[in-house]
Formats: structure tokens, sequence, C-alpha cells
């Protein structure tokens, strides 16, 4: 108020100091389409300031009325004003007519001052506008900085609203920045008023959220109010006005709406300029007796454009300095005479800038403003509030601070309760369970994922939310023939939602409807199959690990190694052994016969080793490499043995989608309308087109209306059926489920968000909370929450694991192993029964009892466990057996078979003699029945001997060598003791005697084999030399394999008792040697 005083005693001061100097005074013009038009209080007012601070000059303001549409009258009122001196014309005010005045003003050089809107001109038309002014923004550069402005939205998508041409045309940039494909651009047409309400429901059915609008001051408040009358300005709808005069509009009503309206206005009411214009506006009024009331905040922008106009044209004359100099033009219309100081003057002012009340005014060559500041505004509950400010060269520039934003939405936020639309769908949103007694409202009558992620959010931004379903409970896609949504993008297209959250896939089509928050999980599209069923496990499962062509060569190589050791020993001289190593051996002996080379080789590959093994180098290197494959090859197969008795679970024929396209057997489907669906659908890749078409001509049909039904499917279709769903959700059935499996990964990326209207006030801070969640693991905490734990999950997994890294073997697995075993042992017991059979044929012919007899006595003995001893013959056993005689000469016969068959390959030839075989056999019984009644008798053993000898001679042959050539000569034990024990001398000798018998038994092969060295050796005796009966401390195994355990020894010398021979026979040779025939005794014999 003080400044204002200040000014007006200036004023006055200056008014009385310069009112008796003369200044020149100069006639302007100014053209108006109405004669109540504000804009001349403006003109007015201006030219009376200029006439106050000025003291080189004065103007006379002339004031002229024209229907600014009418060419004819808008030229005979320049005329008019120029026939009367005007050095200036000011207008017309509208746009109408301008270009009619600037031709005029062009070809007398007066300058001419618009400060309208008026269009932009073709670079021809500019030479009849030369001498044009306009202080109005140009209007390319307001139509840029509207278009920045509306880029800074953000909006997906927009209706433009313009009312004529001329905003149209005003708009020219504006309708260059959406794109088709991604921010369509809606542009209608304002019908006739006063109701706007059908043109306005229109707009809503096209789910266009946001409005520019571009019309005349009378109607947008019209509009407006309609438009909320239709539920148009909810929180998520925004209006953008471009007119420069919404801010003179009283918006008092609309306060509460919770739209977003913004504008834009070219002045800064609180500037002081502007605050002096408008008081001066009230101050000229109030002296011409009418009252008008000019608040800065709603200055029109016309009225201070002509003040702005008025003001440059002052300073630019007043600095131009030719005031003096000029004089009052004196022209007509009809000559065309120009003014000689016009072009000097629109010139100066074309290249100053001057400071005005709408801020610095620049001009280009053209005579339009180059330079302005649009303020950017948004209306408030206390009013409209600067946002930010754009000019040509620096944009968009904010002038509200970021904090101070996030301060406003979050004080939104706390007083709101947020609408949440979803959809039951495990995991994301269940019904909970009530306990007994309980009854559930409101959001306790959910659980999932979707409820703690919207908690979480809720916690981080203060608000409170309330979930409600989606009436038709899909999640929303677009009918082409209907042109509308469903599911839950329908309920935020209605308003009836804030956010939206399930296993909403985030797809183009439904980011062109809503908006979305980043992604809290991504996913792509997988294949739910049916796990094959588990065949019965191989009987002979243990084989799998070696093909059979490996088992056929392990038999080969067995077979080969064992004849190679078998031959190689026979060849290698240290595999013939002494087999006694206490004395000096006149013969050596091969234990490597057959069974023993074929023994040692499977011991070997069964790790389990042999009793004996070989001593020469050739057979020693031929056993080491059998054990270095047997090692590689018992590892190999111990490694593969678990995996192949384990592997019981078939190969789905399923592999990939290029399996299910490239086959017909098994079907496969998709939810409908569901995102898959459009996947497929939309999809270019060949393998996928074929598979949609397979999948839409499917009969019946292979889509399903939700996931629960595919599941169902794919369960009870037995492989003859494939569900195609987001990986997430297979994955929780899947941990449920344990008869379904995922084939393949993903055929696609997507990702999954919250849902909103587009332009939400709080798609920022919501998105932010999404993303810290995410980087603080809250998002994977919950996933493994409820997909690994609630309801159920990782039953599937923990069944797998259960078993650990080792699965247990059932029964079903090793049978075979079993199998083998039990035939093992019963072809084990087959042949003990045979043996022991054959044994008691052979008891009871020598004992010369009945075979029942001898079976019983046998079975008796045999079924007495506790008895680990065996007597020799039946008459020292009391019974407890027959065998007596039979089973040592059995044993013997065996151990002098296997002798003879190795001595006789090297030495002597086999020839036939049945009759000479039939006379020892006669020989031999009747040595037997002498040695019984040796028995009896209690002979000496020089009887006994002396009888057994004359006994050989009965029924010889010819050709053998006198028996009574046979002298027997004592054992040494006994000439060392002249009075032994009677009675155990007898027993040794009668078994001695036996021995001798056993030994005598010879075959036809050792009978031919005898005639042959009878032949080369006619003169040689047959000596039996009777040995004593003793136990060694140490024998032939015990010596080669000192690793035995002692507690063997027992029944190993019980084994050499049985086998050790009483009597040798000694063949004397021409060099009086002596030469044993058979295996070495323990004691020796002399001739």
């Amino acid at each position: 108020m003080k400044f204002l005083l200040l000014q007006i005693i200036y004023a006055l001061i200056c008014a009385s100091a310069y009112a008796a100097e003369e200044r020149p005074k100069f006639n302007v013009g100014i053209i108006f389409a109405s004669k109540n038009d504000e804009t001349e209080i403006a003109f007015r007012t201006a030219i009376e300031r200029a006439n106050v601070f000025e003291r080189s000059f004065e103007l006379e303001p002339i004031v002229e009325y024209a229907d600014t549409d009418d060419s004819f009258m808008v030229e005979k009122t320049v005329c008019k004003l120029i026939a009367q001196g005007v050095i200036a014309i000011f207008g017309p005010n509208t746009a109408g007519g301008t270009d009619v005045v600037a031709s005029i003003c062009n070809t007398l050089d007066i300058p001419h001052i618009v400060f309208d809107w008026t269009p932009s001109e073709a670079l021809s038309d500019r030479q009849h506008s030369s001498m044009t002014l306009n202080v109005h923004p140009n209007n390319i550069l307001l139509s840029r900085g509207l278009a920045e402005l509306l880029q800074s939205f953000s909006w997906r998508s927009y209706t433009i609203v313009y009312e004529t041409e001329k905003e149209l045309q005003q708009l020219q940039d504006v309708l260059q920045v959406g794109e088709p494909s991604n921010n369509p651009t809606t542009v209608r047409q304002l019908t006739e008023g006063p109701d706007f309400r059908p043109f306005l429901k229109n707009i809503k059915l096209s789910t266009d959220n946001c409005i520019v609008l571009h019309c005349s001051t009378d109607n947008i408040m019209n509009i407006l109010k309609q438009a909320n009358e239709l539920r148009m300005l909810g929180e998520y709808q925004s209006v953008f006005i471009t007119v420069l005069d919404t801010h003179t509009l009283d918006f008092q009503e609309l306060l509460s709406v919770n739209a977003n309206i913004t504008t834009i206005r070219l002045m800064d009411p609180t500037d002081y300029q502007v605050k002096n214009v408008a008081h001066d506006w009230e101050e000229h009024e109030k002296r011409e007796g009418r009252y008008y009331r000019a608040d800065p905040s709603q200055v029109k922008t016309n009225m201070i454009l002509a003040n702005d106009a008025v003001s440059m044209f002052v300073k630019g004359l007043a600095e131009l300095g030719i005031a003096d100099e000029l004089n009052p033009p004196k022209l007509e219309c009809r000559k065309n005479r120009a003014w000689t100081h016009g072009r000097r003057i629109i010139e100066f002012l074309k290249a100053r800038s001057v400071e005005t009340a709408t801020g610095r005014v620049d001009f280009n060559e053209h005579g339009e403003r180059n330079f302005f500041t649009l303020r950017f505004m948004e209306l408030t509950t206390n009013g409209f509030l600067d946002l930010a400010t754009w000019d040509p060269v620096n944009g968009v520039d904010s002038l509200e601070k970021e904090d101070a934003s996030e301060k406003r939405v979050g004080e939104k936020l706390a007083n709101k309760t947020m609408i949440i639309t979803s959809r039951i769908g495990a995991p994301f949103l269940l019904n909970r369970e009530p306990k007994d007694g309980e009854i559930l409202q409101g959001n306790a009558r959910y659980e999932g994922y979707s409820m703690d992620l919207i908690d979480a959010i809720a916690k981080l931004l203060n608000f409170k939310y309330e979930f409600v379903l989606a009436p038709d409970g899909k999640y929303g896609s677009f009918n082409k023939l209907t042109q509308s949504w469903d599911g839950l993008v329908k309920q935020l297209l209605d308003g009836n939602a804030d956010l939206g959250i399930c296993d909403l896939t985030m797809t183009s089509a439904r980011r062109q409807a809503v908006d979305f928050t980043p992604p809290f999980m991504t996913l792509g599209i997988s294949i739910l199959y049916a796990k094959p069923e588990q065949p019965p496990p191989d009987l002979f499962s243990f084989l799998s690990p070696f093909s059979l062509d490996v088992w056929l060569y392990m038999a080969t190589a067995y077979l080969g190694v064992s004849l190679l050791i078998f031959g190689l020993s026979r060849m290698a001289p240290a595999d013939w052994e002494n087999p006694h190593p206490c004395k000096e051996p006149e013969e050596v002996e091969n234990p490597w016969c057959m069974s023993n080379t074929t023994w040692l080789a499977v011991g070997s590959i069964m790790g389990q080793g042999c009793d004996i093994l070989p001593k020469a180098a050739s057979t020693r290197l031929v056993t080491g490499m059998w054990w270095f494959f047997a090692l590689m090859m018992l590892n190999s197969y111990t490694a593969n043995l678990a995996a192949f008795l384990t592997m019981s679970r078939m190969e789905s024929s399923i592999k990939s989608a290029e399996d299910l396209a490239t086959q017909s057997k098994v079907k496969y489907g998709a939810l409908l309308g569901g995102s898959t669906m459009g996947f497929f659908r939309d999809s270019n890749f060949t393998t996928y087109q074929r598979m949609w078409a397979a999948m839409e001509t499917a009969r019946p049909s292979v889509f399903t209306k939700n996931n629960d039904e595919g599941v169902d499917r794919v369960l009870k279709g037995k492989g003859l059926y494939a569900f195609l769903m987001e990986s997430t959700t297979l994955e929780y059935i899947i941990e449920r489920n344990c008869d379904l499996m995922q084939v393949g990964g993903w055929l696609d990326y997507k990702t999954y968000g919250i849902a909103m209207p587009f332009n939400s006030p709080y798609r920022k801070q919501i998105s932010g909370a999404v993303l810290k969640l995410g980087e603080s693991g809250l998002l994977s905490e919950l996933k493994r929450k409820w997909w690994k734990e609630m309801h159920g999950g990782g039953s599937c997994s923990q069944a797998e694991s259960s078993g650990g890294d080792t699965p247990e073997l059932d029964l079903e697995n090793v049978g075979g192993v079993f199998l083998v075993l039990g035939i093992g042992l019963l072809t084990a017991i087959l042949i003990g029964m045979c043996e022991f059979l054959w044994n008691i044929k052979a008891v009871a012919i020598e004992e010369k009892i009945s075979l029942s007899e001898a079976f019983k006595a046998e079975l008796m003995f045999a079924l007495r466990f506790w008895i680990q001893t065996k007597p020799v013959n039946i008459a020292s056993s009391s019974g407890g057996s027959s065998s007596s005689s039979s089973s040592s000469s059995k044993s013997s016969k065996s151990s002098k078979s296997s002798s003879s068959s190795s001595s006789s390959s090297t030495k002597r030839s086999k020839r036939s003699s049945k009759s000479y075989a039939r006379s020892i056999s006669q020989s031999t019984k009747s040595i037997i029945n002498v040695t019984h009644d040796l028995e009896k008798n209690d002979l000496s053993v020089h009887d006994k001997l002396r009888k057994i000898s004359s006994m050989f001679s009965l029924k010889s042959a010819p050709s053998e060598p006198s028996v009574a050539n046979v002298h027997l000569e004592p054992p040494p034990a006994l000439k060392h003791n002249s009075q032994p024990n009677h009675h155990h001398a007898v027993d040794k000798h009668t078994q001695m005697v036996r021995e001798v018998a056993q030994q005598t038994t010879l075959t036809s092969d050792d009978l031919s084999d005898r005639d042959e060295v009878e032949a080369q050796q006619p003169e040689s005796d047959e000596i039996p030399i009777a040995q004593p009966h003793q136990h060694h401390n140490h024998n032939h195994h015990h010596h080669h394999h000192h690793h035995h355990h002692k507690n063997h020894d027992h029944n190993h010398h019980q084994q050499l008792d049985d086998h050790q021979p009483a009597m040798q026979l000694v063949e004397r040779t021409p060099n009086g040697k002596v030469a044993r025939n058979g295996h070495a005794g323990l004691g020796s014999a002399e001739v």
C-alpha cells in the first residue's frame, strides 16, 4: 500500500511539474470487436499510465468498434483511423480481421501491434505483415510448450476436446505427441451446449481417463460440472485445460473433486507489475464512476497483453528518441504513400527486449514473440498451485520439490482406504478356513501371497486396504465384439477399485487399458503333464550295469585266462612244486588243474581270492593283469549298480513343446481367455502357430474355464492330455501333486505386476514400495512361504529327498540277486544229495550191507550236528556211521586219481588191461579180508605185512614181477621201539594196510601204464612200502599261505590224514635207485 501511495504522489508531482510544459501529442488507434470488452479498460489505463510516466510525448487513444468477422467493416475502420493521423494501430483484440489491418498497415508503413493469438502464416504471406508485431506467444512455440508439458504427465492415452478449428490449430503440436501404437490419441469436437452429457458419456465408454480440453472459457465450467455428475472426475481422471484464461474461472464447486485438474497461464499473479496493473484498472474505473474488481490471480490474458503492448510501444518510442522529429502522418488508404518513420519504429521495436507484466518480450524477424514463460498449475482445495514453468529455452522446470510432492501424496494415502480387486486362485488368494465358532469378515476371509504383499506395501506407505473379489472371477480380457474389458481390468476401468493383484500377467493389451507397477514375479509358460507310471523293476536288473556284449566278453575273458594259466603253469618250472617241503623230492606236483585255475579266476573277479597262488613270473603276470581287469570291472559295476537298480521311472515321451507340436496322440490346451491362450493365438513362431491351430480345431475343446479343470484333465488323461499354463501356478501344483510334472522349460518370458488405473497419483509410491520389498528379499520369502510351506507345500520334494542321496532298494529291485542265490543253493543241495547217495552206494557195496541200512546209518550220523569228528571204520564208530574205510578209500582214491592224472600226462601212455585190473581187484579184496582177520587175531605188524605181501602175488599176470620178491621192512619207528604198545601198533598198521589196499586198487588205465613201464624196465621190483600214519604241524597249504588261521589246522590235518597214503609201490631201477610210484608218504621204506 505504501508503494502505491508513493507512485501516486510521484505521478502527481510529475504532472504538476510538466503541466505548463507542452509535449508532442500523437494519436494511437485501437479496434475492438464490441464496446463492452474489458480489454478497453486495460488499453485506456495503459495509455494514461504512459502519459503520466513519459515526459517526451503524449499519446491520445482513438477507439473504434467493428465487427472483426466483416472484412469490409474492418478495412473501413482502419482507413478511418489512418485518416485521423494515428502513428500506430493496436488490435483488433480478436484474430478475426487482423490480416486486413496488417495488410493496410504494411502498405502504408504504419506500425501494427497485436495482442491476441493469430494463426501461423506461410512465408509468402509474411511479406504482407512486416509492419506487425504480436506480443501474444507465438502459436508454434505455445503449441510446443503444451506438448512438452503433456509429455511430462506420462499419459498412455488421452482424448483431445476442441470447440472450433481455431482451437484445433492451436494444438497442432499436441496432436503429434501420442503414437498410434503405444499412446493413442482421440480427438473429439465439442458438441453444441449447454448439455454436454451425451458427448461426455462417449468419452467415458472409451476408457480414456485423461482429457485435454481446449475450448472457450464460457463452456469450461459447464463441461467440468457435467463430467463430475457422470463420475468422470474421480481420483484417477485428469483434465488438462490449455486455455490461458482458465485461472479466471470460479472453481469453488469443484474444489472437492479428486480429479487432477491442471491448466496454464502467462503471468505470475505475485509479480509486482501484475499487481500494479490490476490496481490501475480499479482506479481507472473508479474515476469513471464504475466499480471494477481486478484480482491479480484472475487477470485475463488479453487485458494483460494489451497493457504489455502499449508499454512495449511507449518504451521503445521513448528509447528511440525521435518524438521531436515525428509529425502526425497525413495518409489515405486510397493513396499508397507510406509514412517515413513507421518502418524505423517497427525495426527498432523488433530488435529490443523489454520486461513486461507477462515477462520478457522478444521478437523474431517476423514480429512474433519468441520468448515467454508458461506457468503450469494444479487445482487444489486452496486454489491453483504452481507446479512447474516452461519456456522455449529451458523447457519444463519443476517448481515443487520432490519431497513436498511425496508428502502431499502421502497425506492422501494416510486418509484413504484402498480397494483391492482380486480373484480366488491358489496360492495368490484363498478362502481362509474359519476355526470352530469363528465368523470371518472383511479381509479376514482371505489369505495368500497377494494378501501378504499388499499388507507389506500398506505398512510401508501407511494406508488401509480392503479386498473385493471381481464379480466374474476373470483376469481381464478385451472383447472385440463389445469393445469392453472384463475381470479385474474392468473393475479398475470402472473406478470400482484402486489396485488389482493376482497372478495377472502384464501383457501389451492390458498395458493399453491399465497401468502396472514394476513386476513382483517373473515367470513363463510351461507344460503340465502326468508322470508316466513306474514299470515293475526288472528281475535281473543287477545285470543292467553291463550290456550283454560286455557280459559275453567277460565270460570269454574268464575262460581264456583260466586256460592260459593252466597252459603256462604246465610249462613254467616254478609252478611244479614239492608236495612235502620237509623232504627231498624225487617227484614234483603241479596243483594248477583246470578246476583250480577256474576257481582262481572266479575268486579274483568276485573279490574273494583263492587258497593257492601261482609262483612263476608268466602265470603271476597273467594273474596280475586279470586282477587289474577284475578291479576295474568290479568297481565299474559297483558304481553303476545302484543307479540301474533304482532307475525304474519311465522317461516321458513328451519333453518339449516341439514334441507336442509334432504329434497328434497327446492333446493339449490352455485356460480360455487367459494370457497363455493369447500368447499362442498371437504368436508368429511356426511351432506355436501349429500348436494354436491344433488347439483351435480340437474336438472336444481342449480349453478349460479355470486352472483346476486343466489339472483335473491332466490327471484323468492318463498321459493323453497336457495343460499349458504359467510356470508359477504349475510349480505350486506339482509341489502338492506328486503325480504331475513340468515338461521342458519356459516357452516365453512374462511378469506379474500390480495393476492400477492410468494416471494414478499413487503409482510412484506403490512402485517404489514393490522395489524396496524386492531388494529386501521379502518377495522371495513370500514365494517360499506360499509355494514350499503353506497348505501342503513341499510334500513332493520331501518325498523325493526322504531317502537321501541313496534311495532305498525294494525287494523288486534286488529280486534277481536272491533268485540267483536260490538257484545256486538248490544246485549245491542237489549236488550234495547226489554225492551223499553215491557214497551210500559205495558204502553198501564195500561194507556188504543193504542200501537202506547204509542210507540210514549215514543219515543218522549226518543229523548228529554236535559231532565234529567222523570215525574211519565201522567197528570203531560205535554204530555212529557205516562209512568206515569207504570214506577214507574214496578220499584216497580222489587224491590218487588227481596225482596220477598229473604224472601220467608226462611219464606214461595209456594202455588197456581189463584182465589185470580184475586180478588186482580180487587181490585188494583179499587184502581187506586179511586185514580184518589180522585185527581180530591181534597179529604182529611183521606178520601182517608178510601176509599182505604174499597176497600181492595172487592172481598176478605172468608179465608182472613176482610179489614174492617183495619184502617188507618195518618202519623206523618200530625199529627204535622194541616194546611198542601192542594195541596201538595194531590200529596203526591196520590203517596202513587199508591204505595200501586203496593204493593198489588200480584202474585199467593205470594198469596199462604200468605195462608200458614194465616193458621198459622188466627187471624192476615192486615193493610195498609201509609208512607210519603221523601228523605234521606244517602242511602244504600252511607252508604257502601263512595268513591262514591256526584254528583251521585240525581240519587241515584231518584232510591230510584222509589223503595221505600209508604205503607206496617202489620200483627198483637197474641203477639200484628207488623211484616212488605215486605221492610221497610221510614215512620211508627201504628195500
